[in-house]
């Protein structure tokens, strides 16, 4: 009889809760090793998770925009003569039923007794107790929230669900997060309400059906109370803010704070606004426009403090006819439609979550570019000699890999290239290490694998690894680690063209070199112009760190080095 295998989440760094952005199997499906089963959406970049091994998908534990940790299970693998040890990307299913205890009356439902010898229960909450083919479904692990509202009840009673079916959504003030179902079943008792406040442990409902349970599950914390009859004080709410409520309670667009004129609030920003309910409430109790506020929680999201203060700061600031500079102006909202046909496109997921970084490193990091153009003549004639050489080594040699050997050489003649600013602002991070990031562009948008430890390789050696990490960034590969570390960019446009641009900083980094198109120039030598292959060269760097004339020693020394080609190979 083929042998299970559950295939989890692997170590994915440091980050928790990652959307699933695809699910590329289903169940029935038949995979080969090293298949991608789901693809991740991370802050920094996508990431495939792989099969593990040859196997056909007879169990589907995820679903497109469900969200995983490192350990979570994606999907259950039968396997032909496989074995059920432990390994790494998972674990075999079989062997891990528990005996069924006799079920309670529903008002009387005590969690299910630990067995006898059995390991002590992993941290309770992943799934919920069963007994005689039902079991009561569980609030799992939810970090270091409490009293969490449900905005969303997915299902009702009757209704059959599938494995990993989101089954409520909560909110709480950092994200929005979905409560799935362990197991495949029916929803017989439902224990909650849109509304209700619900902690780790609260019964969501009773499944009726459905596979054995989890390993990993446990008794929950609570006695099985509804957590509609369990709920815990209101986190802080808008009553805190309203403290300086518009004058009558108005909380339209034009509602003032205090005296203070608030910006009319419009409605298409606001409605697009990164934020939850309670928070939207509050806003407009307050009469603050969300397109206005900033976001301080998990990928930008606004938070209630963002919100308060937000309120704070427009108390502080000058009513709009005594403005006399220092605050961004508000961007006109304007009716298009008025003056022809019009469509509304949504942003991509890149964009979405690439757009609050880059936008956070421009606001908060004064950006200076500087401009300048290195010779490389003589460089590219070395690079098409050893081109063969190359290939051989199982490399293709592009110009990156020059100007990333040129950049370690600058970055070590000028370390403080080669740190970040400290959080308080009085100290530099020197890094002692040289790891240097190349932005590739993919299908999914723009990742920035990093090359580790570039000081140390040969030139060879970082064109394979450079050719290596591309074709993993274009094939949705990249691991998390591959794209951690990186102390200095280079965000190369050659193969597009162009000539010079401003590459914005790769927060906490404090310089990103733009690398344009090399063009054939006219040089005077002594007594007649002569083509010369010239590269543009565009340094961002942050001027609290740097200032101009480093960032031209900088751009100066890096030239010089692509220019010659034997301190380059050196």
């Amino acid at each position: 009889m083929p042998d299970r295998m559950e295939v989890c989440v692997p170590d994915i760094g440091d980050f928790t809760d990652v959307e699933i952005i695809d699910v590329l199997v289903k169940e029935g499906d038949e995979v080969a090793a090293e298949d991608p089963l789901i693809t991740l959406e991370t802050d920094k970049a996508s990431m495939d998770v792989p099969s593990p091994q040859a196997g056909k998908v007879v169990g589907l534990a995820v679903r497109k925009g469900g969200r995983v940790s490192e350990g979570d299970v994606i999907v259950t693998l039968e396997i032909e003569g496989g074995g059920s040890e432990e390994g790494p990307a998972g674990q075999s299913g079989e062997g891990k039923q528990q005996a069924p205890a006799p079920e309670p009356a529903p008002a009387e439902r005590e969690p299910a007794p630990a067995q006898a010898g059995s390991a002590p229960a992993p941290k309770p909450g992943r799934a919920a107790r069963q007994a005689q083919g039902r079991r009561e479904v569980a609030v799992p692990d939810i970090g270091d929230f409490q009293s969490v509202e449900i905005i969303e009840v997915h299902v009702q009673q009757g209704d059959t669900v599938a494995a990993e079916d989101p089954l409520i959504t909560l909110e709480s003030d950092k994200a929005a997060m979905d409560v799935p179902s362990p197991a495949a079943g029916k929803v017989v008792e439902l224990k909650v309400g849109k509304g209700d406040r619900v902690s780790e442990g609260d019964v969501v409902l009773i499944l009726e059906g459905g596979d054995a349970e989890p390993e990993g599950a446990g008794p929950a914390p609570t006695e099985g109370r509804p957590a509609a009859e369990a709920k815990a004080e209101p986190e802080d709410e808008p009553t805190e803010a309203a403290a300086a409520p518009a004058p009558g309670g108005d909380a339209g667009p034009a509602a003032t704070v205090a005296g203070a004129a608030l910006p009319a609030v419009g409605e298409f920003g606001f409605a697009s606004a990164h934020a939850g309910p309670s928070v939207r409430k509050l806003a407009r109790e307050l009469g603050v426009d969300l397109s206005r506020v900033r976001g301080s929680g998990v990928k930008g999201r606004i938070t209630h403090e963002d919100v308060k203060g937000w309120v704070k700061s427009a108390l502080g600031r000058p009513a709009p006819a005594a403005a006399v500079g220092g605050a961004l102006p508000a961007v006109p909202e304007v009716d298009f439609s008025k003056f022809g046909a019009t469509e509304l496109q949504p942003l991509s997921r890149v964009q979405r979550i690439a757009g609050p970084r880059l936008h956070a490193s421009w606001v908060n990091l004064p950006h200076v570019t500087q401009f300048d153009e290195a010779d490389i003549t003589e460089m590219e004639v070395t690079r098409k000699d050893l081109k063969e050489e190359a290939e051989r080594a199982g490399a293709r040699l592009t110009p990156l890999a020059f100007i990333l050997r040129a950049c370690v050489k600058a970055l070590t003649e000028f370390p403080q290239f080669n740190s970040s600013l400290h959080p308080d602002g009085q100290q530099l991070v020197v890094k002692k290490y040289y790891n240097i990031g190349f932005a590739v562009d993919t299908p999914g948008g723009l990742v920035v694998p990093v090359i580790k430890e570039l000081d140390g390789k040969t030139l060879l050696r970082v064109a394979r690894e450079l050719g290596e990490l591309s074709e993993k960034a274009r094939t949705g590969k990249l691991a998390a680690a591959d794209m951690q570390g990186g102390n200095f960019t280079v965000s190369s446009l050659g193969s597009l063209g162009g000539t010079y641009f401003t590459p914005i900083i790769n927060a906490p980094e404090v310089a990103i070199l733009g690398v344009s198109r090399a063009h054939l120039k006219p040089v005077w030598e002594k007594k007649k112009f002569v083509p010369r292959l010239t590269l543009p060269l565009s340094l961002s760097y942050d001027h609290r760190v740097i200032d101009g004339a480093l960032a031209v020693r900088f751009t100066r020394f890096l030239a010089d080095i692509l220019s010659d080609v034997d301190r380059l190979l050196a």
